[in-house]
């Protein structure tokens, strides 16, 4: 509507009131619709950049940072659209006209297996309108609110009687019931919630104890280390289950991070280790799982150690420490080195990054330079990446062909191309340096076209590394090398039970229930995709 020119207005204190009204509420209508249409838009670029990374892949390293931008931004313009709607209704209730009513996106039903408690409204048995008595029932409308009910603590008292016999005088009883920590007092559940919170959240026992105390339960610092020790030392048969699953795999993806440890006076910085085995990109049936270790340094004797007794394929970087492993002499036989695309192709990307170009020069900084040459790199690159995103599950025979028949002469220009290019360059320019990491290494970096079984990157190793470099600003450092080595064999049981798509605080609280009785050469029952597939088996016949 447009606003009314200055010599049309009411001389009426009243009527100069109402259209004062009306013009706020259209004001305040106007906000929300614009929120409302600022949250669409921003619904729509995520949803598109979405679709997008579905069907060509991530052209960038960003692309990930920049989904999780555009939600964070959807989540903001969401929250202010409310906001201007419910101003616009209470002004529309002052000015007595119809409201602004925001068009919001469908939502799903809650879900089926949650309990439904009813609480019923009685009907009137007045009718309101003209006091009659003489009502019949017509229906009902069910409103349905998704509620949850705070965490409860309780305290299970198992009594055990005693009988004596009559003939023997002996007397007999039941035997108590199993506790991880010998005379223990806290159960599977409890067990499992402090084992996750602490290596699956990141919440450091301190955090626990205080939260635990704002709840009416005082538990100690000392006490939840004592449970944690406990746990640790039970499952240990389980983790050597798993890293017998892991090692046995034709094919491991390996990687480190840092780990700050306490030291006199400082942290030292220690490393974590993990190899996962996961061959579901080959369309692979065996089970994924990732194994973590802990080392005081990132000496090369500690993955030597590790992978002792292995013999098969091993992508990884380029670090030095591996080489041991794939010497010709090495016994049992040597492991084939399967360096990463993602690692060399992330040193061209930093060379020809727009976007961060872009942002420094908005920000009045020193742009960097734009190398063109880095540019081309990365597009050769990603037409690779583009042929093993269509061969994405398939068998290693199959995938063998397809790279014969389209990447192999990709690769082959892409080498010629890089050491035309190198000889013109210095040895000492970041984009030289780049080339050479993959020339130097061109035979482990091809090893993908000669072994179907070989993927491009390690990505796998990458994503199990990613909560603990997340979670380092939450606990910041290990209390100890013991403590490092529990929290490695904690992280294996956990991102495997993830692997396999099982909630890690259920499967290891029936775990610690269990193990006590269970047989010990039949505790693989117990690991995370057998105890999935029984707890399926189960759920359907209930």
């Amino acid at each position: 509507m447009e606003p009314r020119p200055a010599d049309d207005l009411p001389d009426d204190v009243e009527a100069l009131k109402a259209a004062l009204a009306e013009s706020r509420n259209e004001l305040a209508a106007a906000r929300a619709q614009v929120s409302e249409d600022q949250a669409l838009i921003a619904h729509l670029k995520l949803v598109i950049a979405k679709l997008q990374r579905e069907r060509f892949g991530a052209r960038a390293e960003r692309s990930v940072r920049l989904l999780d931008q555009l939600e964070l931004q959807l989540k903001e313009l969401e929250a202010s659209a409310s906001v201007d709607e419910l101003a616009a209704e209470r002004s529309a209730k002052i000015a007595q006209i119809t409201a602004f009513v925001r068009r919001k996106p469908a939502r799903k039903p809650f879900p089926a297996h949650l309990p439904r408690e009813r609480v019923v409204i009685p009907a009137p048995t007045v009718c309101p309108c003209c006091g009659g008595t003489h009502l019949s029932r017509l229906g009902e409308d069910i409103t349905e609110t998704l509620e949850v009910i705070p965490r409860q603590w309780k305290v299970i008292q198992t009594v055990r009687e005693k009988v004596t016999c009559r003939d023997c005088e002996s007397i007999s009883q039941a035997p108590a019931p199993f506790h991880v920590l010998p005379r223990g007092w806290a159960g599977p559940n409890l067990l499992a919630m402090i084992l996750f919170e602490k290596f699956g959240q990141h919440q450091p026992l301190n955090r626990q104890s205080e939260r635990y105390a704002r709840e009416g339960v005082d538990l100690s610092l000392s006490t939840l280390a004592d449970q944690v020790g406990a746990c640790c030392s039970v499952l240990e048969p389980m983790f050597r289950r798993l890293e017998a699953h892991v090692l046995a795999a034709d094919r491991l993806h390996g990687d480190d991070t840092t780990v700050p440890v306490l030291a006199k006076g400082k942290t030292d910085s220690a490393r974590l280790w993990t190899y996962v085995r996961d061959d579901r990109p080959f369309g692979g049936t065996d089970p994924p799982a990732a194994v973590f270790y802990y080392s005081r340094n990132r000496g090369g004797e500690h993955p030597q150690g590790h992978l002792a007794g292995y013999s098969g394929i091993l992508q990884a970087d380029a670090y030095g420490g591996y080489g041991k492993l794939y010497e010709s002499g090495r016994r049992p036989s040597p492991i084939t080195e399967a360096l990463c695309w993602s690692h060399a192709r992330r040193k061209f990307f930093e060379l020809a990054d727009l976007a961060a170009a872009a942002r420094r020069k908005a920000k009045g900084a020193k742009a960097a330079v734009i190398s063109p040459l880095a540019l081309e790199a990365v597009r050769r690159i990603d037409a690779l990446f583009d042929i093993e995103r269509d061969i994405n599950g398939a068998g290693a025979e199959r995938r063998l062909a397809v790279r014969h028949e389209r990447s192999l002469p990709l690769v082959a220009d892409l080498e010629a191309w890089m050491r035309e290019q190198r000889a013109k360059l210095s040895r000492h320019g970041d984009l030289a340096k780049a080339m050479d990491y993959m020339l130097k290494r061109w035979d482990a970096f091809t090893a993908f076209l000669h072994d179907g079984r070989i993927c491009l990157t390690n990505n796998a190793a990458e994503r199990a590394l990613r909560g603990i470099a997340l979670g380092r600003k939450s606990w910041l450092f290990a209390g100890s090398d013991r403590g490092g080595r529990r929290a490695a064999m904690m992280y294996s049981l956990i991102v495997t039970a993830k692997l396999n798509d099982v909630d890690p605080q259920a499967w290891l609280a029936d775990v610690l229930g269990r193990i006590a009785e269970h047989p010990m050469h039949q505790l693989d029952e117990l690991l995370p995709w057998l105890w999935r597939r029984r707890e399926g088996l189960a759920s359907q016949a209930a």
